[in-house]
């Protein structure tokens, strides 16, 4: 199958550590920060269920690679996904026949296409620090469907094949985390790409019998208290909200910069993220403008702005809610609870 050229021929010459370095430094300038987390990925007490030694090796330097690179832990269930398609998680070399043109590796990657030598392909560290940098460069990588981030990077003749490997993927990156990641900031991340996005404890919860139109969950916690990105995506919206009336920010005085009270009505500071999926999460009642802006990409476990009371509300709290559509509104508004709750995340 046709392979995208991620660099020319110095490139290809490079040394792993050489390359490993230049990853690091994409990895970088898009995330931010620097230096490794350290300490997230741990070696499973028995091969994680139904794979082969060697297939539980080669998925064990996939994940390592992509935790020593600060790649996401969404990246790691790609990647792990695309070598479960490509190869079964099995470091084919030349098949005779049977093989797909050079296509050699893990993620079958052809030399002729400039993924490197026919040895360096078939170094499994090697051929994960290529596909997580060619993943690194795909625009908004981190909120597209896993199918279409991995056929960005592999150009598959199949590629609607990845998708059905997702589940199968997210279970053996558990089994290498425990189930959760700790982020350069101790923000604990699912194995499916989401987080709890702030430290707190349950209040109203949502469309409550005595608050029908409430639609989302409340989460209490301090004044000045960070939000975090509840999964990657991109910011869709930063706006000021009270009593029916919004404004963009202006850079000067906001009527969302003092507290609000109950009956004022509107979400106060808030952000809006779009995710994967066209999923998008709400957060509410910021003490003041949020830290990101409109257009922006973020991580999840990202600071994104800081608790507070603007807007209707009765104290400190976060207002959370998640819709099932890019366009936000009150008619595809669900549950957090149950929706975080199936991607590994407890309010």
């Amino acid at each position: 199958m046709g392979r995208i050229a991620v660099w020319g021929a110095a490139g290809v010459a490079g040394s792993l550590l050489l390359l490993t370095a230049a990853t690091a430094g994409v990895v970088s300038s898009v995330f931010g920060g620097g230096g490794s987390c350290g300490g997230a990925v741990t070696v499973p007490g028995a091969t994680p269920a139904g794979l082969s030694a060697e297939q539980a090796r080669n998925a064990g330097v996939v994940v390592t690679v992509g935790e020593r690179l600060r790649v996401p832990v969404r990246g790691w269930v790609i990647a792990v996904a695309t070598a479960l398609q490509e190869s079964s998680l099995i470091n084919h070399g030349d098949l005779g026949p049977n093989n797909d043109h050079d296509s050699l590796g893990l993620f079958q990657q052809r030399p002729s296409q400039g993924w490197g030598t026919p040895e360096q392909i078939m170094n499994p560290e090697y051929a994960a620090v290529t596909f997580y940098e060619a993943l690194l460069r795909v625009p908004g990588w981190e909120r597209l469907p896993l199918t279409e981030a991995a056929q960005k990077v592999q150009r598959s003749a199949y590629p609607d094949a990845y998708a059905r490997h997702e589940t199968r993927a997210t279970e053996i990156v558990t089994a290498y985390t425990g189930g959760t990641l700790p982020v350069c900031d101790g923000a604990p991340i699912s194995a499916s790409g989401w987080t709890r996005p702030v430290a707190g404890t349950a209040g109203s919860g949502y469309r409550a019998a005595d608050r029908p139109a409430h639609d989302g969950v409340d989460i209490m916690a301090a004044k000045g208290t960070v939000i975090r990105a509840a999964s990657g995506g991109v910011v869709v919206r930063v706006r000021c909200n009270v009593g029916g009336d919004s404004w963009e920010p202006t850079g000067g005085p906001m009527p969302c910069d003092r507290d609000g009270y109950p009956g004022l009505g509107g979400c106060g500071w808030y952000a809006e993220i779009r995710h994967a999926g066209d999923i998008v999460s709400r957060y509410c009642h910021m003490v003041r403008q949020p830290m990101v802006r409109k257009g922006q990409t973020v991580i999840a476990g990202q600071p994104i702005g800081h608790v507070g009371s603007s807007g209707n509300s009765s104290g400190p709290h976060l207002h959370f809610e998640i819709h099932e559509d890019f366009l936000a509104a009150e008619n595809n508004a669900v549950d957090p609870v149950p929706f975080m709750r199936e991607r590994g995340v407890a309010l």
